[in-house]
């Protein structure tokens, strides 16, 4: 009689999958509460207690840790093996359904604390997993629930042995990966890393049909934004690019917001009581570059958001959920991508840059870190009510587009949306002048954002010949007075946030 071990965290598929495995003469081992839900399923079992005549120690932390459990692991195919473990009363084990404490998410957690942390490290799993598969000639190794084959005699396959060891060697290394980088980050130093990165999907080209390119996932099985491509043809690598930029910059929003992208940069951004409502708006912000640029909502997508795209030729649209109704008139336009994903997801914490010889790598810039300072009015003229929260929809927006980044917005009728948007250039001024040459007669009444301080005073002067009336920006430049001088020889109204958002 065959025998699989079952002990898991993730107990999705678990009474079913067992439930076959009885029903084709397996018998069943499991500890803890694992062997608590198959006992509720009025399943047979064997607890491990019962089989290494043990009891569990230090609640939970040695269970499986026992030479009934590891030798019927690692047992070879052999007589000699065999009369070993009958010597001892053992029998061979040659399945194990195992997967782990979920540690990185509790990592995740920003309220996690550090004793929560250690008691999330995987020990018995991570050594039933490795013995297995350093055996998997003889013994299967299962540590993904949607792994679990649905014919039996896979099993018997020594090529889907050899997979699921590969599998189960990649989720332990990440796993150490994952309490190898917690700990150095403790550290507060640099410490030696390594990033384990799954291949997942070969993509048709890079930047340019000549470019090779690969999608890699940071966990098996893994998929872009953690989530699902509804229709259309596979996502492209600037497709990923575009997207990225797209959804990270509508998260930064608590309201309905609407984003526009072409080339990794925003080129349109709108919030309102209705995402709806915000759509026009950022497509007006730069119709021309909307054109095939991928758009990104905070808020599910329906039928009126979609009556509202007209005919404009889009390559994504990204969003956490389409209605029934908005999917069948998207169905039409195969070409069309269209991604779903979760809006809960914790974004990551570092990006990694690579460059001749190396790497680089920094904290993600998720806004104002914490202990920023609070804005400072520098100017004798105070923002209206209206400016200010104006502002503080610019610098949000802003805050996506590519350095040096200038931004322009207005307020009507409670909706916030820019007029235009300047950016990548490499002074300040040009950036302003693309933006009021793109916002034009819009550019009256408006406000500036900008991502870093205004080094001369030219670009205060600029920004009144366009009819700006209030600018944020970071200060800290030599010449800050020169500018506030300008500033208010000009009646502007000008605050200083205390922190920059460079985007390179």
């Amino acid at each position: 009689m065959k025998r699989a071990l079952l002990s898991v965290w993730d107990k999705r598929e678990l009474v079913p999958f067992a439930q076959k495995l009885t029903e084709n003469g397996w018998q069943l081992i499991a500890s803890g509460g694992t062997s608590l839900a198959l006992n509720e399923a009025n399943l047979k079992v064997i607890s491990v207690r019962d089989l290494t005549g043990e009891p569990e120690l230090f609640g939970g932390r040695v269970k499986t840790l026992h030479p009934a459990i590891h030798a019927g692991i690692l047992a070879p195919d052999t007589e000699a093996a065999r009369g070993q473990l009958h010597a001892r009363g053992w029998g061979p084990i040659d399945l194990v359904v195992v997967n782990l404490y979920p540690f990185q998410d509790v990592i995740k957690n920003p309220q996690a604390s550090h004793s929560q942390a250690i008691e999330h490290i995987d020990i018995g799993g991570v050594a039933l997993l490795r013995a297995a598969a350093k055996n998997y000639q003889r013994v299967v190794s299962l540590c993904d629930p949607d792994d679990y084959p649905a014919d039996l005699s896979k099993l018997e396959q020594e090529s889907f042995r050899e997979k699921m060891a590969y599998k189960a060697f990649a989720t332990t290394a990440a796993y150490d990966d994952a309490i190898f980088r917690y700990f150095g980050h403790r550290s507060g130093s640099p410490q030696p890393t390594k990033h384990l990165l799954f291949p997942v999907q070969q993509l048709r080209y890079g930047e340019n049909p000549h470019q090779g390119a690969t999608f890699y996932a940071s966990e098996p099985g893994g998929s872009p934004f953690h989530g699902r491509l509804l229709q259309g043809k596979p996502l492209s690598y600037n497709n990923l690019l575009d997207l990225e930029g797209a959804w990270q910059a509508a998260q930064r929003f608590e309201r309905p917001a609407a984003v526009v992208v072409k080339h990794t940069s925003p080129c349109g951004v709108a919030e309102a009581d209705q995402v709806e409502d915000a759509l026009p708006l950022a497509l007006e912000s730069d119709p021309v570059s909307a054109f095939g640029s991928v758009i990104a909502s905070n808020c599910p997508i329906s039928e009126s958001f979609v009556d509202k795209l007209g005919d404009l030729f889009i390559e994504c649209l990204i969003a956490p959920d389409f209605t029934k109704g908005a999917l069948q008139k998207l169905a039409g336009n195969q070409n069309l991508r269209l991604v779903q994903t979760p809006l809960d997801q914790m974004p990551p914490r570092k990006e990694l840059r690579s460059i001749s010889g190396g790497f680089l790598e920094q904290d993600i810039d998720q806004g104002y870190p914490e202990g920023s300072p609070s804005w400072e009015v520098v100017t004798e003229r105070q923002p209206t009510a209206q400016e200010l929260d104006t502002l503080r929809f610019a610098w949000k927006a802003v805050l996506d587009v590519k350095s040096n980044a200038v931004l322009l917005a207005r307020t009507e009728n409670n909706t916030h949306f820019t007029v235009g948007i300047g950016g990548g250039q490499p002074n300040r001024v040009d950036s302003l002048r693309i933006a009021g040459w793109r916002a034009e007669d819009r550019a009256g009444g408006s406000v500036l954002a900008s991502d870093a301080f205004f080094p001369f005073p030219d670009g205060i002067r600029l920004a009144a010949d366009l009819g700006v009336t209030a600018l944020v920006q970071p200060g800290g430049s030599i010449r800050d007075q020169e500018v506030i001088d300008e500033a208010n020889r000009l009646e502007l109204t000008m605050l200083f946030t205390g922190v920059r958002h460079f985007r390179h």
